[in-house]
């Protein structure tokens, strides 16, 4: 079975050079646009996680990064008074995966991968037949890529633990490592450049690829200040 897999930090909806409105309609729309098989998501805001499965006509798995002590719609709606100025720290933020509604998860499990007193960082996964698709956003600090480089062998080994024999796994996100800081991870296919990655053991994998700036240009900048990367496998 061929599918083709995204994966996209939305930034909480926000456009490069930073902005006051949300774009997160948008983003998701556009990423879910042509129908891809498997989307994973990173800083999703929480008030955006009861629209994901309308705005992109996909099957939604979705888990807590970043909690709030009161209703996800009142935080969306203080957050789009100033986009720029709140951020996540009243809309929260979540990890998504989005699934073609043909791929029927067997088993769902999420972790969190971050230690101490940093911001929370999980990393989530879905078991569909003969495959597991891992979803994390590992912590970016200046000067210690080994928290990082800890965090992704973390989730590493919680998604292998959802892995049965002759199951492919799927390990993609924002690991906030470039390609030369991440640690070794043996059988997996190679990384490509800046730090998302979607990389794959298992199974047949074509090289990944990056989209253009203008393919997520809009009127007020370019949609989030990531881009998406996809990847073809089997």
């Amino acid at each position: 079975m061929s599918l083709l897999i995204r994966s996209w930090n939305v930034h909480h909806g926000m456009t490069s050079p930073n902005g006051r409105r949300n774009y997160l309609e948008q983003e998701v729309r556009l990423i879910a646009s042509d129908h891809p098989d498997v989307v994973c998501l990173q800083e999703v805001p929480l008030w955006g996680r009861r629209h994901l499965e309308r705005w992109s006509d996909m099957r939604l798995v979705w888990n807590s990064a970043r909690r709030i002590w009161f209703p996800p719609r009142l935080g969306g709606w203080i957050t789009r008074l100033d986009q720029d100025f709140f951020r996540s720290a009243i809309s929260g933020q979540a990890n998504a995966i989005l699934l073609d509604h043909r791929l029927q998860p067997l088993e769902q499990r999420w972790t969190v991968i971050s230690r101490g007193r940093r911001e929370r960082r999980i990393c989530q996964a879905v078991r569909l037949q003969g495959m597991v698709i891992a979803n994390l956003h590992a912590s970016g600090i200046a000067g210690h890529i080994e928290v990082g480089a800890a965090e992704v062998l973390r989730a590493l080994a919680f998604a292998e633990s959802l892995t049965q024999s002759g199951d492919a796994l799927v390990f993609a996100g924002d690991f906030n490592l470039r390609p030369k800081q991440l640690p070794e991870l043996p059988g997996f296919s190679a990384p490509g450049r800046g730090i998302d990655h979607i990389l794959v053991r298992g199974a047949e994998a074509g090289p990944p690829e990056f989209w253009p700036e203008a393919r997520r240009a809009i009127a007020a900048g370019v949609l989030s200040d990531h881009a998406p990367v996809e990847r073809r496998i089997g």
